[in-house]
């Protein structure tokens, strides 16, 4: 809230934002209860977790990471998968459906590839479930030369920047309001990424900067 405040040209502090907060009532979001969207009981084949914790990157494309959440809707649950990269910790795809099958993730995979071109040797980091371990997958991953690393079982941390991103969509839009359809919650998840996470929104891994921002300062 400070750095945002900064940023529009306001003069201030840590100490008087968070009096002003108090004083006006804002508060944080508070995380709800955890709904696990992982199923790592099949047969495929499971890689090693190659990212190690690592979240630094030295240019675009060089690791990617991958994971699925959930969202209520008055019309039942919709999945929603995202591909982002670590340099800048842009959303480069997403891709939202009805069911957790492979090709909800498949589909963020190739609007990410279809956005960057990434070369050979990009890391590839998702957790270890059946989606991710999928034949599909698999296949679109070596076409594409991705060197894949997969998170330790039951491990949440060797994903963290992905988590914290799902965090931050739900606390932001998504916890809110009740979102009557399917379509709406597209529509807003659309509307965040494109024009506020990616375009707007400062990182303090990023110094203080929008992940587009960072990007072109980078170039």
């Amino acid at each position: 809230m400070t750095e945002e405040l900064r940023a529009a040209g306001l003069s201030v502090g840590h100490r008087r934002v968070r009096r002003l907060m108090r004083e006006y009532g804002i508060r944080v979001v508070r995380t709800r209860r955890f709904k696990v969207t992982t199923n790592s009981l099949h047969k495929h084949s499971i890689e090693p977790n190659l990212l190690g914790e690592d979240f630094s990157a030295p240019a675009l494309n060089q690791k990617w990471t991958a994971d699925i959440t959930y969202i209520w809707t008055c019309e039942g649950w919709v999945y929603l998968a995202v591909v982002l990269d670590l340099f800048s910790r842009r959303v480069i795809g997403w891709n939202l459906e009805v069911r957790m099958a492979a090709g909800l993730a498949t589909t963020a995979l190739q609007r990410a590839i279809a956005l960057r071109q990434p070369p050979p040797s990009c890391i590839h980091h998702a957790d270890r479930g059946s989606q991710y371990c999928s034949e599909a997958y698999c296949k679109l991953l070596s076409a594409h030369g991705f060197i894949v690393s997969m998170s330790r079982k039951g491990n949440c941390w060797d994903n963290a920047v992905t988590e914290s991103f799902f965090k931050t969509l739900k606390a932001e839009p998504l916890w809110q309001q009740a979102w009557m359809s399917r379509q709406d919650v597209e529509q807003a998840i659309t509307s965040y990424i494109n024009d506020f996470y990616n375009a707007q929104r400062l990182h303090s891994a990023l110094q203080w900067k929008s992940p587009l921002d960072y990007e072109r300062n980078a170039a």
